[in-house]
This record gives C-alpha cells, structure tokens and sequence, in this order.
C-alpha cells in the first residue's frame, strides 16, 4: 500500500521524510503531532524498515493503540510488531527478558503506588520510625523523586542531612531491599533497573543498540532524567533519533520532568535537523491568539509562532463570579445554553482545574441541574477494593515472593487477624524468607497454632491449584476460578446493599476486561495481563464514547482537546499555586499549564475567577490570577470579552426572620442577615443608608447598599464593595464611610 504523503503540510512532510540521524520536531499544540509520528513509523515501514528494528515510545498506553492502528491502516501491516508503548511499558518488556542478569525473576510484580506506600509503612514499622512525626506518603514521594533523578540509597545516605531526610536514608534503603525480596519492582523502577542492566552489561546494551536501529520519542519535553539516559544510551550506536516535542507544554517537573532535556537535544546530538510545526488545526483565532498572547511571557523556550486557517470565532469569555458556588452554577447554566442553542452533546465540554480539591463544588452543580459528568483521575477501576482483592491471588499465583498481595490476602481470610498477621511477617523476616513461603510450610512449623494452619489451608489450597493450571487452561477461566473459589461473590451477594451491587458490577467488568484481553493479545498469559493492567493511567481509562461532561485536572488534559472548555479558578495561590509564586522556574510551568489549558479548547473558551472560595474549610477572599492580568490590550480587545459582576442581578428574592436572601443571576445564594427585620424610622441616626445609596468606606473603598437590617444605633447594611468584589456586612455605629450618592 503506497504511503500518500499529500495530507500533510509542507512542515510536516519535511519531517517525516527526514529518517536518517538526529531530528527535533518541535511541534505546537494542535499541530498535528501524532499524525507526523504515525506517518514517519509508515514512512520508514515503506522504506523497507522492519518494524522489529523500531523502537517507539510514547507517555500514554492510548497514544500508543491509537499510532498502532493508524500504522496499520496506512501500511496494511501489523504494527503490532514495533515495540511501541509507553517507557514504562516498554522497559518492564525488556526486563522480562533480563531481569535474571540483575537479581529478580522474570515473573517480577509491578507495584502500584499504593503497593508501594504500603511497603513503606511497613518499612517504617519494622525500623521503629512513627508514621505520625514522618508522613509515609511524604517518605515515598522523597523516594521517588530521588530514583527519577538517578540518586541510588547508597549515595542518599551520604547526602542526607536533616532529619527527615535522614529518615528518608534509612526506609530507602531498606525499602529497596523488600522489593527484591518480594522479586517486585515499582514504577520507578521500570526505569532505573534497565540502566543498571545496560551498566552492568555492556554487551545487553549493545544488544538492544543493534536491534533498535531507529527509535521516536513522542512528549520529549516531559522526560525525567532515567528516560533520557535510556534514550540517549540506546541511540548512541546509529543515531537516528527523532523526538518530538514542545517547550511550551512541559508541565510534569513535579514528577521529575526536566524541561532542560528538551533544550540539550542540540548539545547532545551536535548534527541533529530541527522542524517546526506551527500551524495549528484545533483552535480558532481567538483561542489561539490568548495561547500566544500568554506563553510569550515565558522567558526560557524555543521560538515558534502558531498560527491557524480556522475562523477568528466566538470571543473568549473572562467570568468574574462572586464565589465558587457561583462559578460552578454559571457554568453548569452555560452548559444547558449551549446545549440548548447549539444542539451539543454533553461530552462536547470538559470543566479543567489546577487542583483535585476544586472538583465537589462543581459536581455538586451539574449534579443539581441534571448534568451527567465523569472524572478522570477518580479512583481507577484497577484500584477499587474488590479489583484489588482479586488481583492479589493473582500476583502470588505468578510470584509467591510478592509479600504485599500475600499480606492483602490474609487480611482478606476469615479467621486470621492482625496478631497471626504479624506472626507470619516475624517468621518470615527472621528466617530470610518469603511469607508465603511461611504460609506454604506452615504445617510443619510449630510456632504456628492448630487454628491458624487451619486458615492458612484455604490459600495454600487455591493457590497451588492454580500454580499447576496456569499454563494449562484459558486465561479467563483461570480468572473466573479464582473469583468463584475465593468466595467474594457469594460475599457481597449476602451484604445486599447498592455499594455491593456496584462492585458486583465491578468483578463482571474484570471478567469482561479478562476476557478481552485474550482476544485480542498475541500471548493472553496471566503475566502479560497483570503486567498491563499494573500500568494503567488515569487517561487510559478516559472513555470519549460516554455522553457527558468531562471533568479534569489540567495535567490530566493532557493531549485531549475539546469543542467547550472551561477553565476554573484563575486566582492567585491557587493558579499559579502558592508554591509557585517566590521561584520564576516554577511559575514559568504554571504558565504552561495555562497555556495548555487553553489550547485543548476547539471552538469555545470560558476561564472563570471567584472574589471569595471555600478553601481549607474556610471561606477565603481571592484575587485575581496575575495569568489575566498579563493580557495584553489589544488581545483583549480583539479575542476577549469580560463578564464582571453585575449589581443590576444582585436583587433581594425573599425576606424572612431568618435574614435575607439574595439571588445572584438566578443562582441561589445566600448572605444571612440578622434575626429580625425592621421598617426603617427616618428620624433615624442612619436615615441616608438605605438600598441603592452608593458609599465611600475608608478601608473597602467604594460600595453600594444592598440591603438594611435593624434600625438606631443597632442599623446594619449588606454592601457590595466594587474594587474587592466581596459583600460585606457593616454595623453602622463603627462604619468609617460616607454617602456620596443618593438614589
């Protein structure tokens, strides 16, 4: 099948014909990055490259299906056989075939994040280090960052200085040390356990050198310093590397990203081409002129100018919203309009926000008005409870080293609890070996009780069973064995409550999940499976197909674009966050993030602020991000337009004993006033203020009543006070203010 080149633009053609020695594309966002990389893996397919000699690697498990199946309709070969995935992915397949040269099995499990706090718990408990005085969370984020900057515990030791981090030192080290004994590996691990196989093993270096004679690296930009090492010692040998990527959309240094990796390319690679691609396909005018308009207040990037063919569009809507309540109802009535006026589907807008925390106002006001939503970065369907259950036989079916899935599994057996538990571990860490192990030669074991053997049957017998019938039977019903023996349905059938009937569901969807896999998998083994769904991400498991609306943080947004998006709380501390703010770094990336907020919107854009949110359990005033600050004049005037808050919409609706309600552009807020209303007395001291009379305050500046409680020396007035967006409730006798206008 002949490759047809035509559909691309001269930039892009340019940079898929260029498959010999180092290349950079620096690709803008819409400008159709995922189609260069799919032609170029055609291209080379075409060329009489074998699709065993590329290597491709990508940040999610669904960019990768995705480039797999375009490969395929644009060559008619199966791209199955180009090791393409994400580095994760790809390097747990290379360690499958090696890990026996560096200490593991090939059967290693994958620990998942929790997998791996709960290692460090335990590793905390054993060195006798309290979980209140070090946060374990923080221990393992510390652990994590230090592999993603290659800092080994050995080396750590050395550097650590104050407490904590000394603290750090000692669970690192031991942490490691588990790990190995369980013949498990972390996500972080996936990564550094190649390049000390490629250190160690020169000639497996060499090896994989020969075999990857090309290789595409797709997010270059967020690569932490183990991706780049990888890259850069796999490619050494040839050189023809092509990696793509944008500056301007480098938003993962808190994972351990190093935007500089981008900005080395041409040090690295002295003879490397570079490509830009400028045009975008996504965004209208006016969405792309605010992107511009933002991101050029970056110091550090690469120059590049996106320009598009689409149409200027609809304005940019800037929200002033009272309060965050407000902000979420405006935007679930924005949605119903939209809906209403241009005949979209629910799942045509995506609601983005800095933080998770953000979230529950705005479910709460699509919930109210009817709106289906989803949220990507919830609790995963791997990490549910009943998921994780049944996983955990599975892992010790394929590891029986695997201490985490073994202790989850005797927590889950009727008749052993936490004191036969940690018999078990006592044993087990005095003797050198595994826990199911322990577990396995229990009978013969006098330390452990008659009672306890008993209990301990139950999992012998399910798990040696199918040990035996694992190579011998179909994969789904292997799993569907499991299911039926360990009795977890017969379990929640007997709670009979709707949140058993929801994970009931769930089991049926593993069964589904399970079974899908074996179709459509080359080697549908349990290995291979758990090995996949161990690296599941938030954004795998976002579902376009669903009619509603999307909810999201930016980081999530990631490579998505949508027709309606709406940015949430642009406000200072909260975006850019406080973090931020005192490091230039730092807020260079918060800018980005905007930027690539902005640019996942096609057609429509509205970026909302509050002037007062509910933040830490308190309502805070907010003010205004510096990002709308820094707009300039003529974009605003030419892309933008600004809804503020309107007096004209803040009315009183009802006034009872309990105090007065206001209804702010239909949306029900409510500002209690005090415990009785009176008629107003005009010989009273505070005659002048009255509802609609505008002020002068020597701290608030100016306002203008809304309401009036009380009469004498005991008046009270609702002002709304313009320059700070807030209302505010003054008791008259104390009041340093002046009328200077009358209704």
């Amino acid at each position: 099948m002949a490759l047809n080149l035509k559909d691309l633009n001269s930039a892009q053609r340019e940079a898929v014909t260029e498959i010999e020695g180092p290349c950079m594309i620096i690709a803008g966002a819409g400008s159709g990055k995922t189609r260069v990389l799919t032609y170029k893996l055609a291209y080379l397919i075409e060329r009489g490259v074998s699709p065993y000699e590329i290597l491709s690697l990508t940040f999610t498990n669904k960019a990768a299906n995705e480039m797999k199946e375009r490969v395929t309709n644009l060559t008619g070969l199966d791209a199955n056989r180009i090791w393409m995935g994400t580095f994760h992915s790809i390097f747990a397949r290379l360690l499958r075939f090696e890990a026996d040269r560096i200490g593991f099995t090939r059967s290693y499990s994958i620990y998942d994040t929790n997998d791996s706090l709960n290692l460090v718990k335990r590793v905390m408990t054993e060195l006798e280090i309290s979980t209140e005085s070090f946060n374990p969370a923080a221990i393992h984020g510390a652990i994590s960052k230090l592999k993603n900057k290659l800092i080994l515990p050995s080396e750590y030791s050395i550097k650590a200085y104050n407490a904590f981090e000394k603290k750090v030192a000692e669970v690192y080290h031991e942490y490691q040390r588990l790990l190995l004994k369980s013949n498990a590996m972390d996500f972080d691990d996936l990564l550094i356990k190649p390049l000390e196989l490629f250190s160690r093993y020169p000639e497996i270096l060499i090896k994989y050198q020969k075999r990857f004679k090309f290789i595409l690296v797709d997010e270059y930009q967020d690569t932490n310093r183990a991706q780049y090492q990888l890259v850069k010692m796999l490619s050494q040998m040839y050189e023809n590397i092509s990696v793509v990527g944008d500056d301007a959309q480098s938003i993962y240094k808190w994972r351990g990203a190093e935007i500089q990796n981008i900005f080395d390319f041409e040090t690295d690679f002295p003879h490397r081409k570079i490509f830009r691609l400028e045009q975008n396909y996504r965004s209208t005018g006016s969405i792309l002129a605010l992107a511009g308009d933002v991101i050029k207040k970056n110091r550090r990037q690469i120059e590049k100018e996106l320009w598009t063919d689409n149409k200027k569009g609809d304005k940019v809507k800037i929200i002033e919203t009272l309060t965050d309540k407000d902000e979420a109802n405006k935007i679930a009535r924005q949605i119903r309009d939209e809906i209403k006026n241009k005949k979209l589907k629910f799942s045509d807008f995506a609601i983005l926000y800095r933080t998770n925390a953000q979230s529950r106002t705005l479910e709460e006001s699509l919930w109210n008005s009817g709106i289906p939503y989803i949220i990507v970065g919830g609790t995963r369907f791997y990490q549910r409870k009943e998921i994780k259950d049944i996983i955990c036989y599975l892992k010790i079916i394929v590891n029986p080293n695997d201490d985490e899935a073994t202790l989850r599994v005797l927590g889950l057996t009727d008749g052993i609890g936490k004191t036969s538990i940690e018999k078990l571990v006592l044993i087990a860490r005095d003797t050198g070996r595994s826990i199911y192990d322990v577990i396995y030669t229990s009978e013969t074991n006098p330390e452990i009780k008659t009672a306890l053997k008993k209990n301990l049957r139950e999992i012998i017998s399910i798990i040696e069973k199918y040990k035996t019938l694992k190579n011998e039977i179909r994969l789904s019903e292997l799993v569907n064995g499991v299911i039926d023996e360990i009795g977890i349905i017969s379990r929640y059938k007997s709670e009979n409550t709707n949140e058993a009937e929801e994970r009931l569901n769930n089991i049926e969807e593993l069964k589904s999940a399970v079974a899908e896999f074996s179709d459509n998998t080359e080697e549908p083994t349990l290995e291979n499976f758990l090995e996949q769904i161990s690296l599941v991400a938030d954004i795998d498991e976002f579902d376009s197909r669903k009619n509603a609306v999307t909810l999201m943080t930016i980081h999530s947004s990631k490579g998505l674009e949508f027709p309606v998006v709406f940015i949430t709380g642009l406000e200072e501390n909260l975006f850019p966050v406080s973090g931020s703010i005192a490091n230039e770094e730092d807020m260079e990336e918060e800018r980005r993030l905007f930027y690539v907020a902005i640019t996942r919107a096609q057609k429509k854009l509205f970026i909302s602020y509050s002037n007062q949110r509910y933040r830490f359990g308190v309502q805070s005033y907010q003010v205004k991000s510096r990002f709308l600050k820094e707009i300039s004049d003529k974009v605003l005037k030419e892309n933008v337009e600004i809804e503020k808050i309107s007096l004209k919409d803040l009315v009183p609706v009802r006034q009872k004993k309990s105090g007065i309600s206001y209804e702010y552009d239909n949306t029900a807020i409510k500002y209690n006033g005090y415990s009785k209303s009176l008629p107003e007395f005009e010989d009273d001291k505070f005659s002048d203020i009255k509802k609609g009379v505008k002020i002068n305050h020597e701290s608030f500046g100016s306002g203008q009543v809304l309401a009036v409680t009380g009469k004498g020396i005991d008046k009270k007035a609702e002002i709304y006070f313009k320059d700070l967006g807030v209302i505010k409730k003054i008791i008259l006798k104390y009041a340093k203010m002046r009328v200077i206008q009358n209704n």
